[in-house]
C-alpha cells in the first residue's frame, strides 16, 4: 500500500444535522386501541449470493383474528376460567347439606398460620429451664419371655395372654441410670425414642408400648423440679413419635377395599382396622397408674376418628376430669397443657374441653401454696418466684388455645375469675400474653388495678407490666388513659433493682412512650435508662435491649433535629462501648436518615451529630474489614453528604467537604464522591453566577479544582484517578480556569503508564482493555476544546497522549492502540475545520487561536498521515492466517473513518479506501449487512451536489462472499 497525502473533509455540521432529522407523520388514534386484533406483516426475503447483488423482497399479509390479549377481554383466558373452575367445585352426592354445613364450620375453625404452633416454642423452653444437678432414669421394661400360643388358641386364652403382656409392663425387670447430666439425660431420652422406632419397625409392638409407658411415668417424678417443662418437652416428642405411629398403621389397615378420603368418618373404616384400635385402647386401659395411663391416651387421641363420631369429644371429657386425680399441681398443669396441644391438632373446634381445662386450673390453682408443694420446694431449696416460673409455659399454652380466635366477652370472663383468685400473678400474666392485644389495650387500666393487688414476693410486678407493655406495643389504650397508664407501669419500673431485670421491662415500655407522647417523654426514659445502666457498667451485659430501644425510638423521631435535641440521646448513645454493636446502631441510624430525610439540611445540630455518627463507622474499618461491609458503610456515609447543602453558602460547603476528606480518609469511595461534589459545586457556582465571574468567584473554582488535584492522588485505583482527573479538566474548562485544566489532562496522561494490563472486579482478574480504550476516547473528544498552551507547541496534549499510547505496553496480539490510532483520526479532522462541532462558552479553542491557520492545518494533516501509517503497517503484520480476521476488521474500520472523515477527492486518499475496503472482504469475515447498509449510504451521499466524487468509489465497491 503506497503513502498518503490526508486532506480533512470540509464540514458543514448544521446542515448535517438538519438532514438527520426524522419526517414527522400524523398518526390516526380513533380507531386504535392496545387490545384491539392485530394485522401482522410477514415478510419473507430472498437473499442473493453474488458479490454485487441486491437482495428482493416480497411480502404477505395475513389477518390475525384473535390474539393473546384480546383474549382477555371477554375473560376467556387460561387463569379466568381456572378461577371460574375453583369457584364451582363438583360436590359428592353421597354428603347431605347439614353434614356439608358441619364440616365448613370446622373447617373455618381449623388452626391457621396466625396460631403459634408448639414447634416454636419447645427450643425456647429447653434452652431456658436447665439445671446442674445429677438426674436419674428408672425404667422398668418388662421381661423377655416368649409366649408360644397355638393356633386353635381360645379367646379367653388370648385375653389372658393379653393381660399377661400388660402385667409385664409394670413388673419385669428394672433399669436404673443415676447421676446423669443434663446433656447425659437428653442423650438417653433421644436412645430411647430411637429404640420406640426400631421396636415399631421390627414388628414388636408390645415393646414399643413398654417404652412410651415407661417414659411417661417420668413425668409424675418431680425430683429435679427446675428440669421439670424441659423433661416435658422431651418425653412428649416420644408420646407423639408413638401417636403418629399407631394412628398410621391404623390408617395403612383402612386401605382395603380403597383408601380413605382425607376427611372419612367411622362408618367408612372396615373392621379389621377398628379392631386394632380397639386393641390398642384396651391396651392402655389397663394401665395402672394414672399418669402414663392418662398421658398415652392422649397421643392416640386421633385414633379414636376410626372408632364413633363422638368418640373425640367424649375422650377429652374424660381425660380432662382425670387430670382432676393428679395432686401435684405442676404435673397437672402440664398434662392439661398435653392435653389441649393434641386437641388442637385434632379437633380445634371443640372449644369446651379447652375451656374446662383452664377453669380446672383455676379451682386447682391454690394447690400451688399448699403445705405438700411448700415443702418440697424448701427440701429443693426453690424460691417461690423460681417455683412460679415453671407453670409458665403450660398456662401459656393452655391460654393460647383458649384465647385462640376467641371473642373478648371471654376476656371479660377470665379477668372475673382471676378476680377471684388470691395471688393470681401467674395467671394475670399469662392472660395478658395470650389474647389479643386490642382485647387488653381497651382494659389497660383494669389490668393495672389488678397487677396491684397481686403479691410482690410471688411473682414480680414489672413481670406483669412488660407482659402488658407487649400488647400496648401492639395495639392503642383509651387516649384520655394514655398518661396515667405510663405513670403507673413507670412507677414499678424505676424501682426495679436488677439492671437485667430493669432493661428488659423498660425497653418494652420504650414503643408505648415513642408512639403516644413527644420528645419530653421519650428523653425523660433514656435519662432513666442510662442512671440504672451506668453503674458498674452494667449496660455491658445488656446490648440486645439497649439496641432494641434506639431501634423503637428511630421509626417515631423522622425529624432529626427534634431527635438530636434530646438532651439524653447522644449520651444513651455512649453507652454502646463494644465497637461492633456501636456500629451497627450507628448504621441503624444513618438507614433512618437517608430513607427519611426528605430535604437536605445546614442544621448544626444534625450535622454534628451524624458527623460524630459517621465517623464512628468509618474509624471501624481496618485491614481485616471486607470489601461488602466497606462498600455498605460506604453508601450511608455518601447517603449523608448528599444530604448536606449550604445553599449559596458555597465557601461553607466546600469546607464542609474539607471536613469530611479528613473524616473519612479510609473509604475511597466517599473520596471519589466528595470530588463529584466539588466538582458539582463548581459547576453550581458557574449557573448561579451565570457565568459572570468576579475575582471571589474566580477564587472559589479554583480552590475547588485545588482541592480536586490535592485529592484524587490519594486514591488506589487508577481508573479512579484517570476518571475524576477528566471530569475535573472538563469542569475547570467550563468555569474558564484554562492553567487548571491544563495541570489535570497532564496529570492523567502522566499516569497513563501505570494502568495495569489486567484489574480485578468482583475478585476476579479481567483485562483492562476495554476500559482503558473508553478513557481514551472519552479523553480524545474533551482535547477538541481545550487550546493550546501558548508555551508549548501544536497539538501538545494530542501528541503527548498519542506517546504514551505509542510507549504503553500493551497485550500480546492486541490491536487496541491501532484503535486508539483510529480513533484519534476523528479528532484531528474535526480539528481541522473552520467552525468546530461544539465549543465552550467563553473559552478560545483552537478554532479562533490559530483561525485556520496553513501551518496548523498542515501540522494536522502530518500528524494524521502518521497515524495512518502506523495502522497500515499493523495490518501488513496481521496479512497470516491467525490475523486475518483482525487485519478485517481493522481495515474496515479505517475505511469508515476515511468516509467519514477524509478527503475522497483526493486521488491517493481515494485510492486508499478502495484498498481498505477490498481487504476487509478479502477474506470474507466483514458482516454483510453491514458491507450492504454501507453501500447503500456512499451511493445516498453520492446523490448530494458536493460529495458527487462518491459515484466513482462506489463503482470500485463490490460484496465478496467468504472464500
Amino acid at each position: 500500500m503506497a503513502s498518503v497525502q490526508w486532506h480533512s473533509r470540509g464540514r458543514k455540521y448544521e446542515s448535517e444535522w438538519q438532514g438527520c432529522h426524522l419526517e414527522g407523520s400524523a398518526v390516526d388514534f380513533s380507531d386504535y386501541h392496545p387490545l384491539k386484533a392485530i394485522t401482522v406483516t410477514d415478510s419473507k426475503s430472498r437473499r442473493g449470493g453474488r458479490k454485487g447483488s441486491t437482495s428482493s423482497t416480497s411480502s404477505s399479509c395475513s389477518s390475525v383474528a384473535l390474539d393473546p390479549l384480546s383474549s382477555m377481554l371477554d375473560g376467556t383466558d387460561p387463569l379466568s376460567l381456572f378461577a371460574a373452575a375453583s369457584e364451582t367445585p363438583t360436590l359428592p352426592h353421597s354428603i347431605s347439606a347439614g353434614e356439608l354445613g358441619r364440616k365448613r364450620q370446622e373447617k373455618e375453625e381449623e388452626v391457621g398460620l396466625d396460631f403459634e404452633p408448639w414447634s416454636s416454642k419447645r427450643g425456647e423452653i429447653l434452652s431456658r429451664f436447665t439445671t446442674t444437678e445429677k438426674l436419674s432414669i428408672n425404667l422398668f421394661m418388662g421381661s423377655d419371655k416368649s409366649k408360644a400360643s397355638s393356633p386353635s388358641s381360645a379367646v379367653s386364652e388370648k385375653v389372658r395372654t393379653r393381660l399377661e403382656e400388660l402385667d409385664d409392663l409394670e413388673e419385669g425387670s428394672q433399669r436404673e441410670l443415676l447421676n446423669l447430666s443434663q446433656q447425659d439425660y437428653v442423650n438417653r431420652i433421644e436412645e430411647l425414642n430411637q429404640s420406640l422406632k426400631e421396636a415399631w419397625g421390627s414388628d414388636q409392638k408390645v415393646k414399643a408400648l413398654k417404652i412410651v409407658i415407661q417414659c411417661s411415668k417420668l413425668l409424675s417424678d418431680t425430683s429435679v423440679i427446675q428440669f421439670y417443662p424441659s423433661k416435658f418437652v422431651l418425653i412428649t416428642d416420644i408420646l407423639d413419635t408413638f401417636g403418629g405411629l399407631v394412628y398410621d398403621r391404623i390408617l395403612a389397615m383402612c386401605a382395603d377395599p380403597h383408601p380413605l378420603p382425607e376427611s372419612f368418618s367411622a362408618d367408612e373404616v372396615n373392621d379389621t382396622a377398628k379392631e386394632t384400635c380397639l386393641n390398642w385402647f384396651f391396651k392402655i386401659a389397663s394401665i395402672r397408674e394414672l399418669v402414663p395411663r392418662l398421658y398415652v391416651e392422649a397421643a392416640l387421641l386421633k385414633c379414636n376418628l376410626f372408632l364413633t363420631k363422638s368418640g373425640i369429644q367424649e375422650t377429652l371429657q374424660r381425660l380432662t376430669a382425670m387430670i382432676r386425680g393428679i395432686g401435684d399441681p405442676l404435673v397437672a398443669v402440664y398434662a392439661r397443657a398435653y392435653l389441649c396441644r393434641v386437641g388442637m391438632e385434632v379437633a380445634p373446634h371443640l372449644k369446651d374441653s379447652l375451656n374446662k381445662n383452664f377453669f380446672d386450673l383455676l379451682a386447682s390453682f391454690r394447690q400451688i401454696h399448699g403445705e405438700s408443694v411448700q415443702n418440697q420446694l424448701g427440701l429443693q431449696r426453690v424460691e417461690i418466684p423460681i417455683y412460679l416460673t415453671l407453670y409458665s409455659p403450660a398456662i401459656h399454652w393452655i391460654l393460647q388455645c383458649v384465647a385462640y380466635r376467641a371473642p373478648e366477652v371471654l376476656l371479660t370472663e377470665m379477668m372475673d375469675r382471676c378476680k377471684k383468685l388470691g395471688n393470681n400473678a401467674l395467671l394475670l400474666n399469662s392472660v395478658m400474653w395470650a389474647f389479643r392485644a386490642e382485647f387488653v389495650a381497651t382494659r389497660a387500666t383494669d389490668f393495672i388495678g389488678m397487677i396491684k393487688d397481686c403479691d410482690e414476693a410471688g411473682f414480680p410486678k414489672h413481670l406483669l407490666f412488660a407482659s402488658l407493655g407487649r400488647s400496648l406495643s401492639c395495639a392503642d389504650p383509651p387516649e384520655s388513659e394514655r398518661l396515667s397508664i405510663l405513670n403507673e407501669a413507670w412507677k414499678v419500673i424505676t424501682k426495679v433493682r436488677g439492671p437485667r431485670d430493669y432493661i428488659n421491662c423498660a425497653e418494652i415500655w420504650v414503643e408505648f412512650t415513642c408512639r403516644h407522647f413527644t420528645k419530653r417523654e421519650v428523653n425523660t426514659v433514656l435519662a432513666d435508662i442510662i442512671k440504672h445502666m451506668t453503674p458498674d457498667r452494667a449496660f455491658e451485659d445488656a446490648y440486645p435491649q439497649l439496641q432494641s430501644v434506639i431501634n423503637k425510638i428511630l421509626p417515631y423521631f423522622h425529624d432529626f433535629s427534634v431527635l438530636f435535641s434530646m438532651e439524653k440521646f447522644l449520651p444513651f448513645l455512649d453507652m454502646f462501648q463494644k465497637d461492633s454493636v456501636r456500629v451497627e446502631v450507628c448504621k441503624s441510624i444513618m438507614e433512618v436518615f437517608i430513607k427519611h430525610q426528605q430535604e437536605a439540611t445546614r442544621d448544626p445540630v444534625i450535622l454534628n451529630a451524624l458527623l460524630h455518627i459517621c465517623k464512628t463507622m468509618h474509624d471501624s474499618v481496618n485491614a481485616l474489614t471486607l470489601d461488602d461491609e466497606k462498600r455498605s458503610l460506604a453508601l450511608l456515609i455518601n447517603g449523608f453528604i448528599r444530604m448536606v447543602s449550604f445553599g449559596r453558602d458555597f465557601e461553607q460547603q466546600l469546607s464542609f467537604c474539607v471536613e469530611a476528606r479528613a473524616t473519612f480518609c479510609n473509604l475511597e469511595p466517599v473520596i471519589i464522591h466528595l470530588i463529584h461534589t466539588v466538582n458539582q459545586l463548581a459547576m453550581e457556582t458557574r449557573r448561579v453566577m451565570k457565568g459572570n465571574h468576579s475575582r471571589k468567584t474566580a477564587a472559589f473554582v479554583r480552590a475547588c479544582a485545588a482541592y480536586s488535584f490535592i485529592t484524587i492522588p490519594s486514591l488506589t485505583s487508577i481508573f479512579s484517578r484517570l476518571n475524576l482527573y477528566l471530569l475535573s479538566g472538563q469542569v475547570a474548562l467550563a468555569n474558564q480556569c484554562l492553567s487548571q485544566a491544563d495541570a489535570f489532562l497532564k496529570a492523567a496522561v502522566s499516569i497513563l503508564p501505570e494502568v495495569p494490563r489486567t484489574i480485578s472486579i468482583e475478585g476476579k482478574q479481567r483485562s483492562s482493555e476495554p476500559f482503558f480504550l473508553e478513557f481514551i476516547n472519552n479523553f480524545l473528544s474533551t482535547l477538541l476544546v481545550v487550546p493550546d498552551h501558548p508555551e508549548q507547541g501544536v497539538l501538545y496534549l494530542v501528541r503527548g497522549l498519542l506517546n504514551m499510547v505509542q510507549d504503553y505496553t500493551w497485550e500480546d496480539n492486541s490491536d487496541a492502540k491501532v484503535r486508539v490510532y483510529i480513533s484519534a483520526l476523528p479528532l484531528l479532522a474535526a480539528m481541522s475545520q473552520e467552525n468546530y462541532l461544539y465549543t465552550i462558552p467563553k473559552v478560545d479553542s483552537n478554532e479562533t487561536l490559530y483561525g485556520g491557520d496553513p501551518k496548523f492545518i498542515a501540522e494536522i494533516n502530518k500528524l494524521c498521515e502518521t497515524l495512518i501509517g502506523q495502522v497500515l503497517d499493523h495490518l501488513k503484520t496481521l496479512g497470516r492466517d491467525e490475523g486475518v480476521r483482525r487485519q478485517g476488521g481493522l481495515a474496515f474500520s479505517l475505511f469508515g473513518c476515511l468516509l467519514a472523515h477524509g478527503d475522497l477527492r483526493n486521488n491517493k486518499l481515494n485510492q486508499l479506501a478502495v484498498n481498505l475496503w477490498n481487504l476487509s472482504h478479502k477474506h470474507g469475515f466483514c458482516e454483510t449487512r453491514t458491507s450492504v447498509r454501507t453501500l447503500e449510504y456512499i451511493k445516498h451521499q453520492a446523490q448530494l451536489a458536493d460529495m458527487s466524487h462518491l459515484s466513482d468509489i462506489t463503482a470500485r465497491l463490490s460484496l465478496q462472499s467468504r472464500a
